[in-house]
């Protein structure tokens, strides 16, 4: 692996920095590779992962719905106020906690949580699977992303807190748990990437006061959360600071909290707010380049099958003029649009563009997203 490769899948998991790079490597080994090549694959990794995710995540559900005792016994020593211990209680039932846990452990969240990260890149195969394009199989990422997890178990010598904020920030549970009350800015940060540069944000974390640059980071290039809700002392001793780079000509975005997860939220909070503000965000209109009557029905469709509206119906009717030639009426529905569009023409199809051309030009206009 390059300096730079290993740089930034640390960055990625948290700021953890590997002991040994041997074991970081491994864990992007797959069995293909040293079968040709020789050397340790990274399915025994995978294995202690996998156990490693499963206490992690237990502990992260039980700590989010557990009795604010439990809770405060999370809060840093110097800021916690006593409070007299009581049974251990929580929000959710046993089976309640089971169907969460499975959701966040399960295949298709832990590849997709690498295909954000975009650390299958990385990944050393044999050259049948290159051939084969199995870096692109959910089953291939979901091994990564537990391998990853065990080769930091391994490094640290299975220190608890190292490993809980190392799968935390991996997997980023937050995104995948419905919660009203709390908006996900850190998936809205990662889906505004992906939709408007095809590219992953970049984090980075670390220990101690805020204001630590990113690379000397002129103070103009640097928003930060405001701390005036939170005062010098209680950031002081929280201490977790995350920086996001989402695009170069922006600034980055700092935010602070007493773990990884919490100083991550904070800083896509900021970062999406800067967005919003500067009308940055992504709309329907930058899912089409230009729109075109030649291609204006699949353009329609191409927004229907992304899930901006449901899918368009279109209405023939054919009648003829006078002289016994076909006159074809065609209209254009869609369920949430308050208007639809109709078209005349000898030509059917010519008609069925027509009418897709003008109802898509409506709707990148007047789409509202709730």
């Amino acid at each position: 692996m390059q300096k730079e490769d290993i740089l930034f899948i640390q960055n990625q998991i948290g700021g953890y920095e590997f002991k040994n790079l041997n074991l970081l490597e491994q864990a992007f080994t797959r069995k293909s590779y040293t079968q040709e090549n020789g050397g340790e694959n990274n399915e025994i990794l995978e294995f202690i992962g996998d156990k490693v995710i499963d206490i992690a995540v237990i502990r992260y559900l039980t700590k989010i719905y557990s009795s604010s005792y439990y809770n405060q016994l999370m809060v840093p020593e110097q800021l916690r106020r006593y409070q007299n211990p009581e049974p251990f209680h929580c929000e959710k039932n046993e089976g309640q906690l089971t169907q969460l846990k499975q959701k966040l452990v399960e295949k298709k969240t832990l590849a997709l949580r690498i295909d954000d990260l975009r650390f299958a890149q990385f990944l050393r195969m044999g050259e049948g699977d290159k051939k084969n394009k199995v870096s692109e199989s959910p089953s291939v990422k979901e091994d990564l992303f537990e391998a990853i997890v065990g080769a930091v178990a391994v490094d640290c010598d299975y220190d608890y807190s190292k490993t809980q904020e190392v799968v935390e920030t991996m997997l980023s549970p937050d995104m995948f748990l419905d919660d009203e009350e709390e908006a996900d800015y850190v998936g809205r940060i990662y889906e505004w990437d992906e939709k408007k540069y095809s590219t992953t944000p970049l984090f980075r974390y670390f220990a101690g006061n805020p204001s630590r640059a990113w690379n000397s980071i002129a103070t103009n290039q640097l928003v930060r959360q405001s701390i005036n809700m939170m005062g010098t002392y209680a950031l002081n001793h929280y201490g977790r600071v995350c920086q996001v780079k989402i695009l170069n000509d922006l600034p980055v975005f700092e935010g602070y909290g007493e773990s990884n997860l919490e100083a991550r939220k904070a800083a896509c909070r900021e970062a999406y707010l800067y967005l919003e503000k500067n009308n940055l965000l992504f709309s329907i209109k930058d899912e089409i380049d230009e729109p075109a009557l030649e291609s204006a029905i699949n353009q329609l469709e191409t927004l229907s099958r992304r899930g901006y509206f449901s899918l368009p119906e279109y209405v023939y009717e054919e009648s003829h003029d006078e002289n016994g030639n076909p006159i074809w009426h065609v209209e254009c529905h869609i369920d949430e649009m308050e208007y639809y569009y109709s078209a005349d023409d000898s030509s059917k199809k010519r008609a069925k563009k027509k009418v897709a051309f003008d109802m898509l030009n409506y709707v990148l206009e007047n789409y509202e997203e709730e």
